[in-house]
C-alpha cells in the first residue's frame, strides 16, 4: 500500500490541468522520481514488450523535432516508476490493460503487434485512443464537479498515458531546457532589462 503522502501527490498529478500548475510538493516528488532514473535503471512495472509500447506512444505524443523527444527524456522509465512505486494495484492494472488493448487493436487492424507496426500505423492507433480521450474530456466537462471522475479512475488508460508523458517530459532536464524553464531561479534581479526574445 502506498504511503498517504504518495497517494496525495498522485491525486495532485491526476487533477492538475497542466504541469506548470502542479503543487510545489508534487514537483519536489517528481524530481525525486527523475532522480531514480540512474543510467542503469531496471524497470519494475513494465516488461520489455510493454515498455516498448509506452516508449513508442510517448514519442508519438512528444516527438523529437528541433528538441529531443520523449524517448530521449526517458519518459517510459518515468512512467514505470510511477506505476511501480506510486500507483495502486487497480490503477496499475488499468494501465497495463490499456497496453494490452493497444496490441489487440493493432492485431485487429494490421495483424501485427504494435511495436512492429510502421510509424504511420502506430500513429493511427494512437489517434484512435486520443479521439476517445477527447470525447471523455468533453463528457467530463459536462458533469458537475462533484460528479467528475479523476483521471486515474477513468476507463481510458490513455488519459493516464498522455498526462504522465507530458508531466514526465516537461519535468525532466531535457523538457525544462526545451522550454527554457527554471523551477527555482538562480537569482533575483530587480528591474532587470527585458531581452528582445523575451518581449513576445
Amino acid at each position: 500500500m502506498l504511503a498517504p503522502r504518495r497517494r496525495e501527490i498522485l491525486k495532485l498529478l491526476a487533477g492538475a490541468a497542466a504541469w506548470p500548475l502542479l503543487h510545489g510538493d508534487a514537483l519536489a516528488a517528481i524530481s525525486a522520481v527523475h532522480g531514480q532514473l540512474a543510467s542503469k535503471y531496471q524497470g519494475h512495472a513494465l516488461d520489455p514488450h510493454q515498455n516498448a509500447i509506452v516508449e513508442t506512444i510517448a514519442e508519438i505524443i512528444i516527438p523529437e523535432t528541433r528538441t529531443p523527444g520523449a524517448k530521449s527524456a526517458r519518459v517510459a522509465e518515468f512512467i514505470d516508476v510511477i506505476l511501480a512505486d506510486w500507483a495502486d494495484d487497480a490503477e496499475r492494472q488499468r494501465f497495463l490493460g490499456g497496453l494490452a488493448e493497444v496490441d489487440r487493436r493493432s492485431q485487429q487492424l494490421f495483424a501485427k503487434e504494435f511495436a512492429v507496426l510502421s510509424p504511420s500505423q502506430q500513429s493511427e492507433i494512437v489517434r484512435g485512443f486520443d479521439e476517445e480521450f477527447m470525447i471523455d474530456l468533453s463528457d467530463q466537462a459536462g458533469r458537475p464537479k462533484d460528479k467528475a471522475e479523476p483521471m486515474f479512475k477513468r476507463s481510458s488508460f490513455f488519459a493516464m498515458m498522455k498526462r504522465l508523458t507530458v508531466i514526465g517530459y516537461y519535468t525532466s532536464a531535457i523538457g525544462a531546457r526545451a522550454l527554457h524553464y527554471q523551477i527555482v531561479p538562480t537569482s533575483h534581479i530587480q528591474c532587470a532589462p527585458i531581452k528582445p526574445q523575451e518581449a513576445d
